[in-house]
Parts: C-alpha cells; sequence; structure tokens
C-alpha cells in the first residue's frame, strides 16, 4: 500500500468514527457516485441496515428508492440529491420524500445538504450527503395544509422578507373572487388587504415588525371592481423556517347590506310616520316612553312633541281612565298587538274624546316598540246617540209607520247593538211569538189587543215578557232583534193610516 492510500484509508476511518455517532445522517460515495459507507442515522431514514441495502451507486439507489419533491413531482435520476453533488453542485435544505420501491407503504422526508471533501491537491475525493429526518415537520406541515385549505375563515398568508403572498386558502379565493394565480407571488403593495384600514399605520409598522396585527376594519379591492367591507388580522408565524404573516378575514358585506336595508327602511318608516292623516304614537315596549308622535297626533290632542317625548304613557295621562291606561298596555305585552279598542283620550285641556285604538308591536332600532294608530269617532258616536234617541222616540208610537220604514230605523238602530242576545225564537211561547210578531208590522199594545181579542193588560204583559226573554228595552230593538233572524218577513203589513 502506498503512503497516499495508506493516508487516505486512515483518514476515511478517522471519518467514519468522527460521523458514525451524528443523530443527522450521512453517505459517503466515491466521485463516480459508489456509495462507500453510511451511519446509522442514514440507514434508518431509509428503512435498512445495511450500507449494500441502499444499493452499490446512485443509478442502484434510484432503482430501490423513488424520491419525490414536495409538489409531488418525482425526482429523474439526474435530479437525485447523489447524482447533483457528483456533478459539482452544491446545495442545503433540499426537501425531497423518500418511498421504497418495494413498499410505498413506507415513506420518509429527508432535508439534504451537499459536501464535496477535497483530497491534497484540492481534486474532489469524496461526495458527501448530509440528512435530516423531517418526516415529523412535514406530516405538521400538512396538517398545517389541510387546516389551512379547510378553514372557512379566508386568509392568506404572505413572507416577511419580500411581503409575498405565499398561500391562499379556499375561503378568500370564494369571498373576494380571485383565483389563486391571482394571489400567490403578489405583494402586498399590489393586492393590499390592508385598503383603507381604520388604523393602516399601526398595521404597516405591525407588519414591518413582524408582529400581531390587531383586528381592524378595512376595504378589500375586488378583481371585478368595487370592494368588500372586512375586518382583518394578522398573526406572525413560522413557515419553513421563514418568518411570515397570517392575515386572516371576516366579511362584513353582509351586515352591511342589512345594515343599509335596515337604514333604507327605517327611512321610509319616519316619512310614513311623518306623512299619515292619522294620529300615531311610538312608544318604548320596555318603560313606554314615548319615542314619536306625529303631526296629526298633535293635532287631534293638542300637544307637543316636546311636551310628550320622553315621557312615559302612563304619566302623560292622555288616556282618560287609568284603569283603561293599564289595560290597553297590558294586551300589548301579552299579546303584542290590539284591534279597534274604544277608548276615551283626554286632549290638552281636558276635554275628552273617543277614539278607536289599534296598535301593533314594531321593531326599530333592534329595539321593541308600540306602534299605536287613533281614530276619532266622537262625531260619529254623538250621532249614532241622537240617532238611537230619534228612533226611541218615535217608536213609543209606530203604528202609523210603514214596515218598510220601521225596519230602516230598527237598522239604524242596530249600530248600537252590535252582538244579538244569544235567545232563540222557539224560547218564546206561542202568544209571545203572535205579540212579537205584530210589534215588527208596527202595531200599538191597543191594536194587537184588539187583534188578538186580549184585554190591554194581558197584551202589557206579555210585551214586557218579550222583552226580558230578548234582553231589549224598546219596540225598535225588538223588531231589530227579530229582523236579525229574518222573521216575519213576507208577512202582513200595516198599511199608512189616511
Amino acid at each position: 500500500m502506498s503512503q497516499d492510500a495508506f493516508v487516505k484509508e486512515t483518514n476515511f476511518a478517522h471519518l467514519q468514527q468522527i460521523i458514525a455517532g451524528l443523530s443527522d445522517g450521512v453517505i459517503l460515495a466515491e466521485v463516480d457516485q459508489t456509495i462507500l459507507w453510511a451511519n446509522e442515522a442514514a440507514l434508518a431514514m431509509h428503512g435498512v441496515s445495511e450500507v449494500k441495502a441502499l444499493g452499490a451507486n446512485a443509478k442502484a439507489y434510484a432503482k430501490r428508492f423513488a424520491l419525490r419533491y414536495r409538489n409531488n413531482h418525482p425526482l429523474q435520476l439526474e435530479s437525485y440529491p447523489l447524482c447533483r453533488v457528483a456533478a459539482g453542485e452544491e446545495f442545503s435544505d433540499v426537501i425531497v420524500e423518500v418511498t421504497p420501491t418495494a413498499d410505498a407503504d413506507y415513506s420518509w422526508v429527508h432535508r439534504v445538504s451537499s459536501l464535496v471533501l477535497l483530497d491534497s491537491q484540492g481534486e474532489p475525493e469524496l461526495l458527501v450527503l448530509i440528512l435530516s429526518d423531517a418526516t415529523e415537520w412535514a406530516d405538521a406541515e400538512q396538517r398545517f395544509e389541510k387546516t389551512f385549505n379547510a378553514n372557512p375563515a379566508p386568509a392568506v398568508i404572505c413572507r416577511l422578507s419580500d411581503l409575498r403572498y405565499i398561500k391562499v386558502n379556499q375561503g378568500f379565493l370564494e369571498m373576494t373572487g380571485y383565483n389563486r394565480d391571482q394571489v400567490i407571488g403578489r405583494s402586498v403593495y399590489e393586492l393590499d388587504v390592508l385598503e383603507q384600514a381604520e388604523r393602516k399605520d399601526l398595521a404597516i409598522q405591525r407588519l414591518g415588525e413582524g408582529e400581531t396585527i390587531p383586528q381592524m376594519q378595512a376595504e378589500l379591492k375586488l378583481p371585478e371592481g368595487g370592494s368588500k367591507l372586512v375586518i382583518v388580522a394578522g398573526q406572525p408565524l413560522d413557515m419553513n423556517e421563514e418568518d411570515c404573516m397570517l392575515f386572516s378575514f371576516t366579511d362584513l358585506e353582509p351586515r352591511r347590506k342589512a345594515e343599509i336595508a335596515l337604514r333604507q327602511s327605517e327611512e321610509r318608516f319616519a316619512k310614513s310616520f311623518r306623512l299619515t292623516p292619522v294620529p300615531t304614537l311610538v312608544c318604548s315596549a320596555s318603560n313606554r316612553q314615548v319615542l314619536e308622535i306625529n303631526e296629526a297626533f298633535m293635532n287631534i290632542t293638542g300637544y307637543t312633541s316636546e311636551e310628550l317625548i320622553g315621557k312615559a304613557i302612563e304619566d302623560i295621562n292622555f288616556i282618560d281612565s287609568p284603569q283603561a291606561c293599564a289595560k290597553l298596555l297590558a294586551t300589548l305585552e301579552k299579546s303584542g298587538n290590539l284591534d279597534s279598542q274604544d277608548l276615551k283620550v283626554r286632549k290638552k285641556g281636558d276635554e275628552v274624546i273617543d277614539c278607536v285604538v289599534s296598535a301593533d308591536t314594531v321593531t326599530i332600532q333592534g329595539e321593541p316598540c308600540y306602534l299605536l294608530v287613533m281614530m276619532n269617532i266622537t262625531e260619529r258616536k254623538r250621532s249614532e246617540i241622537e240617532l238611537v234617541a230619534a228612533i226611541e222616540e218615535v217608536m213609543q208610537d209606530a203604528s202609523w209607520f210603514s214596515q218598510t220604514l220601521i225596519e230602516k230605523l230598527a237598522n239604524a238602530k242596530s249600530f248600537n247593538n252590535p252582538n244579538p242576545p244569544s235567545i232563540n225564537f222557539t224560547d218564546l211561547t206561542a202568544r209571545e211569538r203572535d205579540v212579537l210578531g205584530l210589534i215588527c208590522e208596527g202595531l200599538a199594545d191597543k191594536a194587537i189587543a184588539s187583534r188578538l181579542k186580549l184585554a190591554s193588560n194581558t197584551v202589557r204583559n206579555h210585551v214586557a215578557t218579550v222583552y226580558s226573554k230578548l234582553g231589549v228595552h224598546s219596540r225598535s230593538a225588538a223588531i231589530v232583534w227579530a229582523r236579525e233572524r229574518g222573521l216575519f218577513a213576507g208577512e202582513a203589513r200595516v198599511q199608512p193610516k189616511k
């Protein structure tokens, strides 16, 4: 053995001893790509226990182990790390997935660096591949990728070294309408996720320092024009040992549209409220404080808005009876609405008017409120009372009316008695039915006595009994009762006296 060969052998033995116990894997090869030796860590990373199981050279190694990049592209032989270092290429941190061709169920992820050892003349003497097991790191990154892509919250990741986007998830693409190629590789200056941000200066400062960016509203420009209102926040993270920033978003556009629709609805309500000729009042459902009254309400009651707004309905005393006020509010609290309830309203100055009040529950600026509308029926009620009184007067002796006129007067009288008693016609005796029929013909007691050949006192007793059973107090009311049931139609009519 020559001196040089001995020295080389000795150096190689020392090198083996030095690297045998390293946690990183090391593979030594000749310049011609012949694999000479590998430490236990390198063998374990390939699932073998002997150096020869790796293959005699790079070509044999490629037959036993398939290598792929992280994008799933398979490596050709000339791209295998051993071939690259044999070609004089130096590299570090090349990530490859290693799978035995005989058993595809097993795989490892290697982070590979190269080293060329030179002899005393400066010529390549040994090729060195340094391997570290990145399987756990790759699994964690894969889990992150799956989580990131599956997360419905829109998000992008930019690299802090050049502020370019390196990842984007489906949520961001769906929210904005961008495609992946329009995002990946662009800088934050081209696709500004902090456009019109509330505290943009703070956000830019935090981005430059790689620190957390607090939540803030911003306008995110869309590829087809326009923008979308969002909440954006930034969280620093490390990816592949590179400092990055994760931007996440909340889409506020649906809320903005809802707020615009609500505002427009409230504007329409306010305009309708002001212009309606029906007296209307709005109060809070929680404390019954008056929130708004319209012009028609002020006209009918004499109050001004300054006198009522902010005061509780119970304190205003514009409802004449405290009991009626309590009943109205209790009904609203229980059912949320009421329909056509008679109510006496006290105007400013103590004049009382008759009103019909209807109410319903409405939501204004997110708060439940009561909307009360009133109709002044004072004149109509007065006219009805006067009409009924006149009918009562003339019906004391209706013998000189035609039956048609009696029916018309009786119909007018019915306004004051909309709910007839529940008694049936058959509940009357035969004689009482005869008396009621003659009353409906317009006969007075004396004429009924003559027709039925009864004493006048007997007829008066029958009439009183009929009134009692029907729940009426006058001849006109008895006629209305019979007419509402279609009784005595087509029977003889009393002719007007000559």
